[in-house]
């Protein structure tokens, strides 16, 4: 099956000032851009990474200033339209944080690629899930061998939803790069779906379920 690529993309990244977010922050994230971006449903164009930083033991996640800052990753047009977050204050579920100058970053390749959490609609279960994601890759033509994560839940819109971190070893260049550049599952512009080679996610353990955490990307 001929598929189309996927539009090139690049990540842009904006230094962030600020002390704590919430540590489900993704929905909340993508609300604060939109009120001042304008409109965002349906921007296939945009995702936007989850923030780094470090866990509290309050649910909150301590921002840190060397570890990155507000990553978004968008097709090269938009470039324009989102540099005016710079100097703006995003307000994140009562939250500020202060957004400063940015840099524009190449999307590199990498034989292994990771993402915090993958949530494809439908999948819930761990078997499932890996052949969802194996039918999307299959999609793109991507041939890659996949490791499933821990089990995750963020929330959306109020609702709880169910993904998995997910990392693909073995890509070749032009698959790694067309990884990165569609993603994959959904709301991806709230953290979802984004791949890139320094994620970190932690296997998943079939009697738990479950695994130890981590924030780093």
């Amino acid at each position: 099956m001929t598929t189309t690529p996927p539009t090139d993309r690049v990540d842009l990244e904006f230094k962030l000032v600020g002390t704590v977010v919430p540590r489900d922050h993704g929905y909340a994230l993508f609300g604060a851009i939109a009120r001042i971006l304008g409109d965002l449903h349906g921007a296939s164009w945009l995702a936007i990474h989850p923030l780094p930083g470090t866990p509290t033991v309050d649910g909150k996640l301590a921002l840190q200033r060397r570890s990155g800052g507000l990553q978004l990753r968008v097709e090269p047009a938009y470039i324009p339209r989102v540099l005016t977050l710079a100097g703006k204050t995003l307000d994140i579920d009562g939250h500020r944080v202060s957004v400063g100058v940015s840099r524009i970053y190449a999307l590199r390749p990498a034989s292994s690629l990771s993402a915090r959490i993958v949530v494809i609609k439908g999948f819930q279960e761990p078997e499932p899930f890996v052949e969802a994601v194996q039918r999307q890759l299959e999609t793109l033509g991507v041939k890659s061998e996949v490791e499933l994560g821990r089990r995750r839940v963020v929330t959306i819109a109020g609702d709880k939803v169910v993904g998995f971190g997910v990392t693909l070893h073995g890509l070749s260049d032009e698959h790694s790069l067309t990884v990165q550049r569609a993603g994959i599952g959904g709301r991806q512009r709230m953290g979802c779906g984004i791949f890139g080679p320094g994620t970190k996610v932690r296997r998943f353990a079939p009697s738990t379920g479950t695994a130890p955490e981590t924030e780093s990307r």
